[in-house]
This record gives structure tokens, C-alpha cells and sequence, in this order.
């Protein structure tokens, strides 16, 4: 695929950031895109591997040799095809996928892999750019009409793969607008929210209704969805966040990170925040506990709001900046990886737990700090301090939340909390009630939540008509 010599003769480039000292000045995006010449040209890189690990890789399948090799034949049109054809979004993971098909790449072995996820993001911004990307309206019409609930990745892929499919489609959402995390916990800088609307704007026009501000179970009955509608789809997500209960826990300028990144993106939004005090990281020690993307999303915002200091405390040992190929390959490799925010100013603390937190007229004042051993248990005398105003914990999610919507329904739960669903045809224990996302596999990656989207849309599709054209 590509150039057949292309991956001895041209350098891996990726694409470049705005300087910190302008970026951190605004919420806009801040990656340089390559110019088509130079997406061409990383194209070429692909190799004729004869076993594309890459495929492995992508939890969508996505065809990547294929549109590589069509970008390198200058067939944009043919490769934007190709793309959307296993995935409904490449723009979303083209920005926020942390790209494990690059892990997989067989050039990465012994050289820099294939930029996959650069070149996916080029395809598919060129194509709304040129007006290549239009609604797909089914002329016929099925008499099914089909409740999908959460209108995060998993729920708009269903949602806009059942449509495609000539059903009744009716997206459910709680929030005032679209995207579930995109929205709401992915900050504007990594992806800006126009990125959301105009998807929204070409699923309206292929059929489906939006119903926002409709928390089920709560404004909307879920015995009246399920009795209007033919199937339901739970894709609700899993926001039920860990939690750090240790003393001063509850002090003011302690919270979670899902309270202060959702307040952030509604004021870049222009929503109104409703009925809750502001948390500002501006003129703040800041402290973030947790050292995965989440973590890192709210370093980002806290250095935009004019954060006095960040700190980062993760209490897993620090990872080699380097991973052993040849150990790892094509799985994804447990390494020291710097993020944009990173560089923006932030202090990395590793193999450290928070004993307690100290606190000065009921607000946090500092954190009693320890360094760990090998079972995580802290190793005395190791203990420090370090000064805080406002603490974000931000240490993953545990499970879809069960209070109301899911307790009502009687639904059964895995081990882990999650709604109990296969990945075979994702049906619930309730009937013709359907589950994706990570409110049925736990916290995961975009690009797993489209996958199962567009898998329990093929499901509710073949049971609805007793066969299905939409593809797995």
C-alpha cells in the first residue's frame, strides 16, 4: 500500500501544536494540520505488510491500509468512502482517539509507525471542507420506531445507523445539547463543539429526533419510552466516578473532575451553569489526582483559567519513557506519555497516595502526601505536603450510574457494576431493551463506544425486521 519503498525513504511527521504560550490563552483548538502534499506523503509510509496488525488494532475495523493507499493515489473522495464505512465519526477519533492502531503498526517494530490517526483526521475535515459530506436519507421507511437514551459517541453512532436503516429514530438526552463526554468533559481545545453540532445537524436530517433536556427516569417516564417504542437502546454511559474517602474528603475545594470540566465547557458554550457554585482553578494551587486523560484535561483547563501552580499525583510508579517492541508489539505498550497539557506547565508526581486532606476554616489547604510501595500502601517516612486550594480527583469511572433510571428498570448488572449485555447482540435482561457504550463495557475510549453503537444498531435492526444490511 502507499509508496513501496515510502516507509525507507520519508520520515514519520506529525502534526505540529501552537505554541503553549499562545494556545493557553484560549479554548480553540490548537493542532497545525498538514497540508494535503504532506498527508500524501505520510501516506506513502504504509507498507505492503502483508498481515496489516494496524486492522487489530482499531476497534472499528477501520480499513486503514486501504484508504492510505488512496489518499497516496490522491482518491480523497474514494478514501472518505472507506473510512465512513467503519466508522460514523472519524472526525471525533481523528482528535481524541489516542490511536492504538498506530501501537499496532508493523513499521512500528523497528521505526516510527504510520501517523494513522493524522491522516484519518485530514480525510474526513477535507471532506467537510469541500461539501463531500451529506446526509444519507433512506426512502423507505420502516413502521419501527426506536428509543436510543444518551446522546454520547455510542448513542448518536446507533442512533444515526438505525436511521440509515429507515427507522423512527428518537435520541434521548439529558443535557441541553449533544455529545455526552465530547461535550461535556472533553475540553474545546482538544475538540471544539461545532465538531459535535454539524454531525447533529446531518443526523437531523436523516430522521432523527432530538430530545434534549429529557433525563429518564426523572422528567421521562422509561415505562412510557418503552411502551411508545419498539426497542430501546441504553447507551448512557459510565458516569459514576471513584472516589478518594479519606479524611477531609468533604471540605470545600475538594471535587470531582466531572464537576469542574463540565462547567468550563458550558461557559465556552454559552449554557448556563444552573443552580452550582463555580469552580475556578484562577490565582489556586491546583492538585489533580489521577494520571490518565481526564487528569489531563483538567491541567489543560486549570493553566487557562490562570491556575497559580499544577500538580498531578498518580499513585501507579512511573512508566518507562521507552517500551520494549519487541516485548510488547502490536499490543498497546504501558509507557511515559507527555501530554499537550503536560507541557503547559504542570508537576508529575508518581507512586503517591493522598492520606488525608488539611484543611483551614473548612476549605483544603493542603494534602498529607506519601510515596508507595509495590502494593500501593504508603511507605512511612516517605510523607510530604504539598499546598492546595482546589483538588480535582480524577481517578477514572466506576460504573453507569444506577440511582433512578437503571434501579427503576429492574435491569441486572455485571460483576463491575455495568449493565449485564454481550457483545453478541448487546441485549439487556429486560426485553427488546439493548446496552453499548461504556455504560455496558466501563469506562473505554471513543472509538469503542462508536463500535458498539453501530453493533447494537445491527442487532435492534435484525430483530426489528428479521434481517439487517447494516454492517457489524
Amino acid at each position: 500500500m502507499g509508496k513501496v519503498t515510502g516507509f525507507l525513504e520519508i520520515d514519520r511527521q506529525e502534526r505540529k501544536y501552537r505554541p503553549a504560550s499562545d494556545r493557553i490563552r484560549n479554548y480553540h483548538e490548537f493542532v497545525i494540520p498538514h497540508t494535503n502534499a504532506a498527508v500524501t506523503e505520510q501516506a506513502a509510509r504504509c507498507m505492503d505488510c502483508g498481515i496489516p496488525f494496524c486492522h487489530s488494532g482499531c476497534p472499528v475495523n477501520n480499513q486503514i491500509p486501504d484508504w492510505n493507499d488512496l489518499v497516496f493515489n490522491d482518491n480523497w473522495i474514494n478514501a472518505l468512502s472507506n473510512l465512513h464505512s467503519t466508522n460514523n465519526f472519524p472526525e471525533f477519533t481523528g482528535r481524541i482517539c489516542p490511536a492504538p492502531c498506530e501501537a499496532s503498526c508493523t513499521l512500528n517494530i523497528t521505526d516510527e509507525p504510520v501517523t494513522i490517526k493524522s491522516i484519518e483526521c485530514a480525510i474526513v475535515d477535507r471532506g467537510w471542507s469541500e461539501g463531500w459530506i451529506k446526509p444519507q436519507i433512506n426512502a423507505i421507511k420502516t413502521d419501527k420506531k426506536v428509543a436510543v437514551v444518551g446522546a454520547g459517541p455510542a448513542g448518536l453512532a446507533a442512533a444515526q445507523q438505525l436511521a440509515r436503516a429507515g427507522h423512527d429514530v428518537h435520541l434521548y438526552e439529558k443535557n441541553a445539547k449533544a455529545g455526552g463526554l465530547l461535550r461535556y468533559g472533553i475540553p474545546d481545545f482538544k475538540m471544539e463543539k461545532h465538531i459535535i453540532d454539524r454531525r447533529v445537524k446531518q443526523m437531523e436530517a436523516e430522521g432523527v429526533e432530538f430530545h434534549y433536556n429529557a433525563n429518564i427516569g426523572d422528567t421521562v417516564s422509561i415505562d412510557e419510552i418503552s411502551q411508545t417504542h419498539a426497542a430501546v437502546i441504553l447507551t448512557i454511559g459510565a458516569e459514576k466516578p471513584r472516589d478518594l474517602p479519606v479524611e477531609g474528603r468533604k471540605l470545600a475545594g475538594v471535587h470531582f473532575a466531572m464537576e469542574f470540566l463540565p462547567q468550563q465547557n458550558r461557559r465556552v458554550g454559552g449554557e448556563m451553569l444552573g443552580d452550582v457554585d463555580p469552580i475556578l482553578a484562577n490565582g489556586k494551587h491546583v492538585v489533580v489526582i489521577g494520571g490518565g486523560d481526564t487528569g489531563s484535561d483538567c491541567i489543560g483547563t486549570s493553566v487557562r483559567q490562570g491556575a497559580l501552580n499544577v500538580t498531578q499525583l498518580e499513585i501507579m510508579p512511573q512508566p518507562p519513557k521507552h517500551e520494549n517492541k519487541m516485548m510488547v508489539w502490536p499490543d498497546w505498550p504501558m509507557k511515559l506519555r507527555t501530554s499537550s497539557s503536560h507541557e503547559e506547565g504542570a508537576k508529575r508526581e508518581f507512586g503517591v497516595t493522598t492520606i488525608r486532606f488539611n484543611e483551614k476554616n473548612g476549605a483544603v489547604k493542603s494534602l498529607e502526601c506519601a510515596q508507595v510501595d509495590d502494593d500501593f500502601q504508603p511507605i512511612k517516612g516517605s510523607e510530604f505536603r504539598i499546598r492546595a486550594d482546589l483538588v480535582l480527583l480524577a481517578m477514572g469511572f466506576v460504573s453507569p450510574v444506577h440511582e433512578g433510571l437503571l434501579n427503576d428498570t429492574g435491569i441486572e448488572f455485571d460483576s463491575r457494576g455495568n449493565i449485564l449485555a454481550t457483545m453478541d447482540d448487546y441485549k439487556t435482561s429486560l426485553n427488546n431493551v439493548y446496552s453499548a457504550g461504556d455504560c455496558r463495557r466501563g469506562q473505554s475510549l471513543v472509538v469503542w463506544a462508536i463500535r458498539e453503537g453501530r453493533q447494537a444498531a445491527r442487532s435492534v435492526d435484525q430483530m426489528l425486521m428479521g434481517k439487517t444490511n447494516l454492517p457489524r
